[in-house]
């Protein structure tokens, strides 16, 4: 039997690493004669202990005999200056400079154990972020492939970067007109685009990546083609990019132990959910980097104490406070006066809590992967986006998939000039609202999960989807 190979090069980050590693299992699962290599690149950061605990944990699994993870030798990052200027420009930069030790690895690392024979590398499969890995790929003389780990909708906005550079040739404002982006159903008022789009070094890299895309020979896409169905059709009809694949939703649907908890403090959370009413707590989570200060934790306190409902809040504590005590940030007596409807806590098990029947929704940041992981679960959103292109997401959940309730639209973490405080007010007037049983959003979310549940089944959308895309490849 012949045997084939695929490489992956994805971000070094867990929120791209992680819908990395589900497509290969996706792959190997669906056709014996598919082998998955991974080529991981460590970042410079701390963050480089969670992607080694996580490939530990999952290489383990059944399917690792035909998915390997090679992690590659860390060189020098780009400088500090370029990250402090932006970090799409050094992710970028940092990638690119990885080309010659990729190229090696691909050509050093063809043997596999116990297969007999090695397998026939047919492609290479890049992230959003590692579009100069297509250089390797031609210089190889093997196709190159783009799995975009985030929405169709925003993949569509990278695209329309090259129509706004012939216009204009500059980055966005927030005072721009509203833009008539064809991944969109509604007009994008600019104010809500993502962070990078108004900083002339992330808007110039992503606008090359985004010109890059279109080498590639097939773009797989980490959504269920019922969800974005605008987005994804706009993308399949435009006769110049390559085929799109729907293959998602990709996630870790496994539960987890949140981050930085003991096991017993995860089970002390699922514990209190058991206890409590279906679809009657408010999770509020904002990602591995969503941090507030106190005067706006001040304010979602207030509001959620007003709201009346049970909440299960996660805090990240502040990077240069991490020895402040919890009761220091909030309103005095807070948490003694609602000690008994809800638990403020650090990291939190979030795909277990947002699958827990007792979750009736779901404060979030609106990363792509959260989205997905709500959705999955029935969960409706209270929109919070804070930073990268979680405005547009937002945007995006609200206006044209109408899955989310706006909490707010346009909050930028670290950007005090032109992010005010939300008040308790609008807190507690969204809580209300998406928490309302009578509310059809409610249902409809419901329903829509159930969609994108279907989709990854046998004769579903993104089983379909993916199965043509494995028919191309060993065609080819």
């Amino acid at each position: 039997m012949s045997k084939f190979e695929l490489v992956c090069v994805p971000t070094p980050s867990i929120g791209h690493l992680v819908p990395f590693c589900k497509f290969a299992e996706k792959l190997v699962d669906r056709d014996e004669r598919l082998y998955v290599t991974i080529l991981i690149i460590r970042p410079p950061t701390p963050w480089g202990s969670t992607i080694d605990a996580f490939i530990k944990r999952i290489s383990s699994a059944p399917e690792g005999n035909r998915i390997r993870y090679i992690t590659l030798a860390q060189i020098e990052p780009p400088s500090s200056e370029e990250l402090a200027k932006s970090v799409e420009k050094y992710i970028s930069l940092l990638i690119a400079s990885y080309r010659p030790i990729v190229k090696d690895a691909i050509i050093i690392n063809k043997s596999w154990t116990d297969t007999g024979s090695n397998p026939k590398i047919i492609g290479l499969v890049i992230d959003m972020f590692c579009t100069s890995m297509i250089d390797v790929a031609n210089e190889l003389d093997i196709p190159s492939y783009l799995f975009f780990t985030s929405g169709a909708a925003f993949l569509g906005f990278l695209f329309y970067l090259s129509v706004w550079d012939e216009q204009f040739g500059r980055e966005f404002k927030p005072s721009d007109d509203d833009l008539n982006i064809a991944a969109y159903a509604h007009p994008v008022p600019s104010k809500f685009l993502p962070t990078f789009s108004f900083v002339k070094e992330g808007y110039d890299s992503f606008h090359n990546h985004g010109v890059r895309f279109k080498e590639t020979k097939g773009i797989l896409i980490n959504t269920v083609e019922k969800f974005e169905s605008h987005a994804v059709n706009s993308l399949a009809s435009d006769p110049e990019l390559p085929p799109v694949y729907t293959v998602g939703f990709l996630f870790n649907i496994e539960a987890q132990n949140g981050k930085g908890n003991s096991k017993s403090e995860d089970e002390e959370i699922m514990k209190w959910l058991d206890q409590q009413p279906p679809s009657s707590v408010l999770f509020l989570c904002f990602g591995s980097a969503g941090i507030f200060g106190p005067p706006q934790l001040i304010q979602m306190a207030i509001g959620l104490e007003r709201s009346g409902v049970s909440f299960l809040w996660s805090i990240r504590p502040l990077v240069d406070a991490e020895t402040t005590k919890l009761e220091e940030m909030l309103p005095e007596g807070f948490l003694e006066r609602t000690k008994n409807r809800g638990i403020v806590c650090g990291w939190a098990p979030q795909v277990e809590i947002l699958a827990h029947k007792a979750t009736g929704a779901f404060v979030s940041h609106c990363g792509w992967n959260s989205t997905i992981e709500s959705v999955w679960h029935g969960v409706p959103i209270a929109t919070w986006p804070l930073y990268a292109e979680q405005h547009i997401n937002a945007f995006q959940l609200v206006r044209d998939l109408e899955v989310a309730v706006e909490l707010t639209l346009n909050y930028r973490m670290g950007d005090s000039d032109h992010s005010e405080i939300v008040k308790a007010e609008e807190m507690e007037k969204a809580i209300r609202h998406i928490m309302d049983r009578e509310n059809p959003l409610r249902k409809r979310v419901k329903d829509m999960g159930e969609v994108c549940r279907n989709a990854l089944m046998e004769g579903g959308s993104s089983f379909i989807s993916l199965g043509r895309f494995i028919e191309t490849i060993l065609d080819s």
